[in-house]
């Protein structure tokens, strides 16, 4: 049985390589990457596949049996780069796609979900076996604004008293490896999240605790937040995309208490304060 896993050189991408070759041998594992030479140091056979580059996906996904697609980083690209790979999936004779979609994705409206929806159907009408892994927010994507709070003394925001049940990318990674060598994961969706949900204003009482001086949470109106993002050298369009998602995330949009993710990976996810240790650190 060998396993494909698209992105592998990206962050989530490695995590799941390297817990991967802790179940299965190395050579059950193929690196799905853009650039086969970034891929070097994952231990693992390493073969070029370029979203954008269908040309490259059909020979690439040759004797693929499992497929872990890993979402594209390329927001609005992502819906066509994703079908090229699951048309390739398909003529490849690729038996399981593991997909990693969003939290909720059926019903989210944060802007995201619409190019995950797209993707789920795309793989559904292909009539590939598959596992859709749906993701809340990692933890690690506060870093950048966790660094700025300790510089600033404030964490900006609009998100409001919104939960955010996030966790840390390494958790995520070893729901994909589960998803991947595990029997009976044909159809099965999960809505996947920490066990702890905060707000930012939890987020900014735990930033104070451990940077050892107060650092409040300040609450901005939409417009507001993404002109300082704007500010600090986040390009425009997606500094109001990131804005823009604080809305839904204030409205639940990012809460989950299904505990799915700790159940799948038979223990709790990262805990909040593991991984601001680690973002303060560096």
């Amino acid at each position: 049985m060998t396993i494909g896993i698209t992105g592998a050189t990206g962050q989530l991408g490695r995590l799941v390589v390297t817990q991967l070759k802790s179940k299965i041998p190395a050579s059950d594992i193929v690196a799905l990457v853009r650039t086969p030479a970034k891929a070097a140091d994952l231990g693992v056979a390493a073969r070029e596949a370029d979203y954008s580059k269908p040309a490259t996906l059909v020979s690439a996904l040759a004797g693929i049996d499992i497929l872990l697609l890993i979402s594209s980083t390329e927001f609005g690209q992502r819906e066509v780069q994703h079908r090229a790979v699951i048309d390739a999936a398909k003529k490849a004779g690729v038996k399981r796609i593991v997909y990693t979609s969003i939290l909720h994705a059926d019903t989210s409206a944060i802007d995201l979900a619409a190019e995950h929806r797209a993707t789920e159907a795309a793989i559904k009408a292909s009539s590939i076996p598959y596992t859709f892994l749906r993701n809340g927010w990692y933890t690690e994507n506060y870093a950048a604004g966790i660094g700025g709070a300790v510089a600033a003394g404030a964490l900006i925001g609009s998100a409001g008293d919104g939960k955010i049940a996030s966790t840390a990318r390494v958790d995520y990674a070893a729901a994909a490896v589960v998803a991947l060598t595990s029997a009976g994961q044909e159809g099965k969706v999960y809505e996947l999240a920490g066990d702890k949900a905060f707000t930012l204003a939890d987020l900014a009482a735990e930033i104070s605790r451990q940077a050892g001086k107060t650092i409040p949470y300040k609450n901005l109106p939409v417009a507001d937040y993404a002109a300082a993002l704007a500010s600090h050298g986040v390009p425009e369009g997606f500094a109001k995309m990131i804005a823009g998602w604080e809305t839904p995330i204030s409205k639940g949009a990012l809460f989950d208490d299904s505990h799915t993710l700790s159940k799948l990976i038979g223990r709790p996810t990262t805990p909040l304060a593991d991984t601001v240790k680690a973002i303060l650190k560096g």
